[in-house]
């Protein structure tokens, strides 16, 4: 005799299709942990039933959960939970931007065992080509067409994550000597990597949309530099202030810099899905954008492939800084992007990510209210605008209570500025942890701001 399964029926919230609104129900019970490991799934017939859907559309959640490796099918016994628990450590870490996890130890033994009947020993005896193997750029381009991004193949040059090509692209556009105008508050990965080159960093006033184009086009003016001279920017779901820039100020940007012949280079990593109205730059300005993305932000931290679209007169110049940087990428990486592509895993993860990112995104919200800032996009961080000093002290409250949150320091282009004061404010990461953890965390951080009298948001960013 079979054991009734211990889960209650429902449909997640929302207009979506039945099959949608059930896949992201079990997976919110599954990674929450109601459902535990092992946990017995209704019967696929029985299910429709109760829910009054059709036995199709409960066969097609049951897949898509079953790809996302929360769930395993066993013949003549049914369904089962094969999501594993998160580790739990002495601290919890808010400081690191990392997605939702997405693949489990059953879908990683089921990529590596498909990718062992496909593998190409040719690949792994020989250096590449500097910008990658055809075949895998030409995957690569399909991945980014998915997120909104057209890219030529043949100016796509593939690198080691995101960061390594963010350094292809600084050392291209800037060089020795080089100036880098950044927004007020930044990735400070990329504040890292200029100082570390030696370049000269400028900070740029911005609002609720990013930098704003009127101080761009000041700051460019008369501009003189030993270097190359070139913008960064995160248009889409702003690192670390959640900002989005609309299609207008998109195209303002990308005026100054014709106007004022300034490179761009545009970090796409937040962009989950394309929007008619959240163009990419590259989109705009082709011949003066280097676009980058990689598959770390969208699929797994470990999977470090990404890539540059360049415009075709910097190919031979990007080639040159690859070259220089790294004589190859991972071919293991490569081949597990390929096979994740071809058979929709990429697809799966990328929509599982995607729902957890929200839901995280939703109990931020409903603990910390008013005090975290509002974004168009959802991704896998908020921004907690406070004046500097308050947003130090939060840092040393919350490290005091054993959680980590990314230090205010770290995000400012121009410590201490005016620009700074009016854009400061605390980044928490919400990824990472357990989403106990993160509970736990959020809720503490939330008491914390309350007894620092933190009020509004500043103006420049309310």
């Amino acid at each position: 005799m079979r054991l009734r399964s211990p889960w209650q029926p429902r449909l997640s919230e929302g207009a979506g299709p039945p099959g949608e609104r059930l896949a992201a129900a079990l997976s919110q019970d599954i990674l929450s942990g109601a459902l535990e490991v092992g946990a017995r799934l209704p019967a696929q017939r029985d299910l429709a039933w109760r829910l009054g859907i059709g036995l199709g559309t409960v066969t097609k959640a049951y897949a898509v959960l079953e790809r996302r490796g929360l769930l395993r099918s066993v013949r003549g016994s049914g369904s089962f939970v094969a999501a594993t628990e998160a580790r739990k450590g002495p601290l919890i870490d808010l400081s690191r931007n990392a997605p939702p996890s997405g693949v489990s130890e059953r879908l990683l033994a089921r990529t590596l065992a498909a990718v062992s009947r496909r593998l190409d020993a040719d690949v792994f005896n020989a250096y590449p080509p500097v910008a990658g193997h055809a075949r895998y750029r030409n995957e690569m381009a399909r991945w980014f067409r998915r997120l909104g991004m057209e890219a030529d193949p043949q100016c796509l040059l593939l690198a080691g994550g995101a960061q390594h090509a963010l350094a292809v692209a600084l050392s291209t556009l800037c060089g020795p000597g080089g100036t880098l105008l950044v927004e007020a508050q930044t990735y400070p990965g990329v504040l890292t990597l200029a100082r570390h080159m030696g370049l000269r960093v400028l900070a740029v006033a911005m609002d609720a949309e990013g930098m704003l184009p009127d101080a761009l086009d000041e700051a460019l003016d008369g501009l003189r530099s030993e270097g190359g001279i070139a913008v960064y920017l995160t248009p889409t779901m702003q690192n670390p202030t959640t900002g989005s820039m609309g299609r207008t100020r998109r195209e303002a940007i990308v005026a100054v810099c014709r106007a004022r012949d300034a490179m761009l280079v545009e970090d796409d990593v937040y962009t989950l899905a394309p929007e008619a109205e959240f163009p990419p730059l590259a989109g705009l300005a082709p011949e003066r954008v280097v676009y980058i993305n990689s598959l770390s932000k969208t699929l797994n931290p470990s999977l470090r492939v990404g890539g540059l679209v360049v415009p075709p007169a910097l190919v031979a110049r990007t080639e040159a800084a690859l070259h220089a940087s790294g004589l190859m990428i991972s071919p293991l990486g490569c081949v597990v992007m390929e096979q994740w592509v071809l058979d929709g895993t990429a697809e799966a993860i990328g929509t599982a990510i995607r729902e957890e990112a929200q839901r995280r995104r939703a109990l931020a919200g409903a603990i910390l209210g008013r005090a975290m800032r509002d974004a168009r996009h959802v991704g896998y961080h908020v921004w907690l605008p406070l004046q500097a000093g308050r947003a130090a002290a939060l840092e040393t409250a919350a490290r005091a209570l054993g959680i980590l949150v990314t230090p205010p320091a770290s995000t400012a282009a121009a410590p201490g500025t005016p620009a700074d004061e009016a854009s400061c404010g605390v980044r928490l990461c919400l990824g990472a942890p357990a989403l106990d953890e993160l509970e736990t965390a959020l809720r503490a951080i939330a008491g914390l701001v309350e007894n620092l009298g933190a009020g509004a948001p500043p103006p420049v960013l309310a």
